[in-house]
């Protein structure tokens, strides 16, 4: 079982969430963060079983993220 870093963010109508790590688009989303952590879980399994392994081969691997804010002016 490979183990995928997940950014689950927090809308006004509800919840999105992406892996990171991964060749391609992957998202899922729900009313819930429950319900976005598992239909994004869904989603990869999916992405893999239809791609195969080599949507996996991200290199180098993510160690650690982090979520930042930074003020920009435009």
């Amino acid at each position: 079982m490979r183990q995928f870093k997940i950014v689950v963010e927090k809308h006004p109508d509800g919840y999105v969430s992406y892996p990171l790590g991964l060749k391609g688009v992957v998202v899922g989303q729900g009313d819930t963060y429950e319900e976005a952590l598992s239909n994004i879980k869904s989603a990869i399994h999916f992405h893999i079983e239809t791609f195969g392994n080599e949507a996996m081969d991200i290199e180098p691997r993510i160690i650690e993220a982090f979520v930042a804010e930074a003020g920009v002016e435009a």
